[in-house]
């Protein structure tokens, strides 16, 4: 079946822009911006580049080599924005810190930012930047959406089962202002959901018709 929804066109024909290493090097802080966030070895890239249908983030055998703010335009009001990994890349501290400080930088600041999108590798959900990541997205009041990255990687029904326990968490620590799916990749599974969410963060209407 073919996608309608309007964001997927976007995301088709989304383009580098730049690479920021502070928040003053970002580009003009108005329209609309998605930032997806994790940790080095979660899949992040690969699902940025499953959703644009291109190998725009950079992928690699050696997580953490996202040192930068990446920006893709989607349009000229629109962006996606990758964020640098956590938690497993092998750089030196000083240069962790200056990441650590700059994102948080980003953050707090950006008046485009509508929304994280979160990855967690299914095997290995709720580490501890994943629970700093849901702390301060309830704290800013930030629209949250996490993909279950690698969700190949398991049976359907393990799959499912860990989405189950995952969601149960986060609601009981953090209520029901965050939503969760399954996503895999390689198989690309959950596409629809995630382009969904996209849109309704971007303001662009679905133009799928009713069921």
């Amino acid at each position: 079946m073919q996608l309608k929804n309007p964001i997927l066109g976007l995301c088709q024909q989304a383009t580098f822009m730049l690479s920021a290493a502070k928040v003053d090097q970002c580009p003009d802080d108005e329209g609309f911006e998605v930032a997806f966030a994790g940790r080095s070895n979660a899949g992040k890239s690969s699902a940025l580049n499953t959703l644009t249908h291109a190998s725009l983030a950079r992928t690699s055998k050696t997580p953490g080599r996202t040192q930068l703010l990446n920006f893709f335009g989607l349009d000229e009001d629109r962006r996606l924005v990758d964020l640098p990994g956590y938690g497993y890349a092998k750089v030196p501290i000083p240069l962790k810190l200056h990441w650590q400080r700059h994102l948080e930088a980003y953050l707090g600041s950006r008046e485009s930012l509508k929304g994280l999108i979160l990855m967690m590798d299914i095997r290995h959900p709720m580490t501890d930047f994943d629970v700093l990541m849901l702390d301060w997205a309830i704290a800013s009041n930030m629209p949250m959406h996490i993909l279950l990255t690698k969700a190949d990687k398991l049976t359907y029904g393990a799959a499912k089962n860990t989405l189950l326990k995952v969601q149960a968490e986060i609601r009981k620590g953090w209520g029901d202002a965050v939503s969760i799916q399954l996503f895999s990749a390689p198989k690309r599974m959950g596409l629809e959901e995630a382009y969904t969410v996209l849109a309704d963060w971007m303001e662009l209407e679905d133009k799928a018709p009713a069921e």
